[in-house]
């Protein structure tokens, strides 16, 4: 880490209020869903053929490397085809296609489960069998945080959606706070922790009184956190609620932490029997002539669901859609890829040129970085291929949030230099992997 860094976080304009008080859009039925058949970087096998019949509940993929993750249809009709094409991560990945004939023919995936009564091997075992991963955006599988729980002093459920224009949690939240005490008071029971909380913006004064009143007789406190970017990434989270710095897992500052989305997502396994069929997305920015929250099928394509937000103000060639929030999201070349699980936003900007000038020098993307980075150093270093330099830089620490190019004077997307930087590092490694094979 740097000497050099300041604050490590900043307060931005979150332009929530677009979708904040909007009504949720739950009226988007496609014809079509393609899942994604990969789970990260791992792929998903299928546990059905072309030509089966499915019901929104139906397991119909599995990944079946060292972890574990199945995965369910969101609607009822048939499986039509496998196709190959690009996922909202930028990666080439097949899809399984299920042509759906809107009937919403359910079957209910898992038995009726008692919380109260259940061992924790066995609520373990339903987390991992219900398909539970990380619905703020990482997509790890859950039970695996949940293996080995030891020491851990405090169990945190992370509802800060510190990325602007993204209000998916919030309503999610909103619509299913009694979903959320569910899937909350598993995890706390799973994590075996001797604190639990639900961390949440102090800004939000009414939905902050409302999770007081949920949790309230029970072990769970709802503490805030101040209004600064990137007040949701798990380092900064933890950094302000304990005081406490770790290398790479929260575990190692005794601290277990879930999104709001995954608790709420549990919460309906145990009550209702229904896996992950459907997401909480935001769409918004200032390219989309309506923006809102939708909650659409998962496997629904991007511009199916912009439409049904009245389409673009701009022609296609004049916006930025970006799978995800402004900071931390992917800017797609096109409109055709689908919503996956860990999808939480589409942010649709329009496109306007930056006046890009040389590096000042001025060091404030080392102030603010909140993983204690160099970036011009790292900029530097991955210009004459210096890969010991940037491993010395710890190049991977990075996680792309976004705050060196938003604080840069010089217009210069910091960012992508060290994702840049990350890539030839990740190349590297991976052919000496493969002359040691040989």
């Amino acid at each position: 880490m740097s000497i050099l860094t300041g604050p490590m976080n900043h307060h931005l304009n979150g332009h929530k209020d677009l979708t904040k008080h909007k009504d949720v859009l739950k009226t988007i039925d496609p014809d079509v869903v393609w899942i994604p058949l990969v789970n990260g970087n791992a792929p998903l096998t299928p546990c059905v053929q072309v030509g089966d019949e499915v019901k929104v509940g139906t397991r119909i993929a599995e990944r079946k490397d060292h972890f574990y993750l199945p995965v369910f249809s969101p609607v009822s009709g048939t499986v039509t085809a496998i196709e190959k094409f690009m996922t909202s991560g930028m990666a080439q990945a097949d899809h399984l296609r299920i042509q759906n004939d809107h009937e919403h023919t359910t079957v209910r995936s898992f038995e009726p489960f008692d919380l109260e009564k259940a061992s924790w091997e066995e609520l373990l075992d339903f987390v991992k069998n219900a398909g539970m991963l990380g619905l703020g955006g990482a997509g790890f599988p859950t039970y695996v945080k949940y293996l080995k729980p030891e020491n851990v002093e405090l169990f945190i459920v992370n509802a800060v959606e510190c990325e602007p224009y993204l209000t998916a949690d919030y309503k999610n939240i909103e619509e299913n706070i009694d979903l959320l005490k569910t899937g909350t008071l598993a995890l706390f029971k799973l994590s075996k922790a001797k604190a639990g909380c639900v961390a949440i913006k102090e800004d939000k004064v009414e939905q902050i009184a409302a999770l007081k009143e949920t949790f309230a007789g029970t072990p769970i406190e709802v503490r805030t956190v101040p209004d600064l970017y990137p007040m949701g990434w798990e380092r900064t989270l933890v950094y302000q609620l304990t005081k406490k710095r770790y290398d790479k897992l929260p575990i190692e500052a005794g601290c277990i932490l879930n999104n709001a989305s995954t608790a709420i997502a549990l919460g309906n396994a145990i009550d209702n029997g229904m896996p992950i069929t459907h997401k909480y997305l935001t769409v918004s920015g200032d390219a989309v002539r309506n923006p809102q929250n939708v909650y659409v099928p998962v496997g629904t394509k991007a511009h199916e669901i912009i439409d049904a937000c009245g389409g673009y103000t701009e022609g296609t060639e004049d916006v930025l859609l970006i799978a995800g929030g402004p900071m931390m999201g992917r800017t797609i070349p096109n409109d055709q890829f689908v919503i996956a699980l860990p999808n939480n936003g589409l942010t649709v900007l329009k496109n306007v040129p930056k006046d890009e000038v040389k590096c000042l020098r001025c060091g404030r993307c080392t102030e603010t970085c909140p993983s204690g980075l160099q970036p011009v150093r790292i900029a530097m270093s991955v210009a004459i291929f210096d890969e010991e330099e940037l491993m010395k830089l710890s190049v991977m620490d990075c996680i792309e949030c976004g705050m060196c190019t938003w604080i840069c004077p010089s217009k210069i997307d910091v960012t992508e230099n060290v994702r840049r930087a990350k890539n030839f590092v990740r190349t590297r490694v991976a052919n000496r992997q493969k002359e040691a094979k040989k």
